[in-house]
C-alpha cells in the first residue's frame, strides 16, 4: 500500500469510502447519514453513541461494518450485574499454578456496547478508560488494545427505570451522539420484503486493518485553513453561557456549554469528512455537517429552554446561523 503522494492517498480513501458505503447499503436501508457518521468517527479514531428505540438495526449496522472492514468484532450486552472483569478479562490459576490472564471481549477492533446505560458506573468507567487510553489495567498490569479500536455504544431513550445515565464527563469521550429515527415508509417496505424471505446478501471485505490505520494517520495530515479553524473554535465558544464569546441564545437557554474537546472533534470530523469525499482540505460546510452530532451531548439546556420546548438541535442550528 504505497501512494506517490498524499493527494493520491486521499483519492484512494474516497474510492474506498464509496465502496464501503455501497457494500453496507446492501444490508442496511435508509440509514445513509448514520452510516456516514459512523465511518467518519472510525477514521477519526473517535467513538460513537447511537441513541434509538429498539429494532432500528443498531446491532446489525455494527455487525455489517465489522464484516465489510474485515475487523474483529465483539458484542457486550450491558446488564446491572456486569462487572469490570467481565469485559476486561480476568486472571486464572493454570495447571502449572501460574497466574494467566484471560482476555475479555474488550480485546477486539470493534466493540458494540449494547445498552451502556444499563450497567453500573464501575463497569462504564472500565469501558471509558479503554476508549480514552486504548489500554486496560488488570491486576496491576497494563495491556494495550489492538488498533484500530472503535466503540459503538447504544442507548434506548424510552425506558429510564433501572438505568445508570452516563455522566457528562463520560459522554464527552464519545465523538458523535447519533440519533436513529424510524425509517421512511419505502425503506421499511424494502426491509420487511428482504427480511421475511429467503433473500440474503453476501458482503465483501473492502478494506484491511493496515489500510484503516494508514488512512487514520493520513486524516491527521489534512491541512485546515485558519478561517475554518476559527469557525470551529468560535462555534464551541458560543455555546458557553456567561463567557465573553457566548451567543445571546446560549445565555438565555443553556446551563452548560461544550468544552475544548468539542472544538478538537469539530476540526477532526471536518477533516475526515472532507478526505472521505475526496477533498484535500475541509471548509466551513464540513464543520456544519458534523456539528449537531458532536455538540448534541455536550451542551445542557436550562429550565427556560425545557419550558419553551426548545430542543438542543434547534439551539445548535441557530448558533450555526450567527
Amino acid at each position: 500500500m504505497t501512494y506517490k503522494n498524499e493527494v493520491e492517498a486521499v483519492n484512494a480513501l474516497n474510492h474506498k469510502f464509496s465502496q464501503l458505503r455501497s457494500e453496507i447499503k446492501k444490508r442496511i436501508y435508509g440509514q445513509d447519514e448514520i452510516i456516514d457518521q459512523v465511518l467518519v468517527a472510525m477514521f477519526s479514531r473517535g467513538h460513537c453513541l447511537l441513541i434509538g428505540v429498539p429494532g432500528l438495526a443498531k446491532t446489525l449496522l455494527v455487525n455489517t461494518i465489522a464484516e465489510v472492514l474485515g475487523l474483529d468484532y465483539k458484542r457486550i450486552q450491558f446488564t446491572p450485574d456486569l462487572m469490570p472483569s467481565d469485559i476486561i478479562g480476568t486472571e486464572i490459576l493454570d495447571k502449572d499454578r501460574e497466574f494467566k490472564f484471560i482476555k475479555g471481549p474488550l480485546f477486539a477492533n470493534i466493540i458494540l456496547a449494547d445498552e451502556i446505560n444499563r450497567t453500573p458506573p464501575k463497569t462504564q468507567a472500565a469501558l471509558l478508560e479503554a476508549m480514552q487510553e486504548r489500554s486496560v489495567t488488570a491486576a496491576g498490569q497494563k495491556y494495550m488494545l489492538d488498533k484500530p479500536f472503535f466503540v459503538l455504544a447504544t442507548q434506548n431513550p424510552i425506558e429510564q427505570e433501572g438505568t445508570y445515565p452516563l455522566p457528562e464527563a463520560q459522554l464527552d469521550r464519545f465523538m458523535f451522539s447519533v440519533w436513529l429515527d424510524y425509517p421512511k415508509f419505502e425503506d421499511e417496505l424494502t426491509i420487511v420484503q428482504n427480511t421475511t424471505s429467503v433473500f440474503s446478501t453476501g458482503l465483501n471485505e473492502v478494506i484491511s486493518k493496515e489500510e484503516i490505520r494508514y488512512f487514520q494517520d493520513l486524516v491527521l495530515k489534512v491541512p485546515v485553513n485558519e478561517n475554518v479553524l476559527k469557525y470551529a473554535v468560535s462555534l464551541s465558544a458560543k455555546t458557553r453561557p456567561n463567557t465573553p464569546m457566548a451567543a445571546p441564545i446560549s445565555n438565555k437557554y443553556l446551563k452548560w456549554g461544550a468544552g475544548p474537546r468539542a472544538s478538537q472533534y469539530l476540526v477532526l470530523g471536518a477533516k475526515t469528512l472532507a478526505a472521505l469525499q475526496g477533498k484535500y482540505s475541509p471548509d466551513i460546510d464540513d464543520i456544519k455537517k458534523v456539528a449537531v452530532s458532536i455538540l448534541r451531548h455536550r451542551i445542557i439546556k436550562n429550565y427556560k429552554a425545557e419550558a419553551e420546548g426548545l430542543s438542543v438541535e434547534d439551539i445548535i442550528t441557530e448558533l450555526m446561523k450567527q
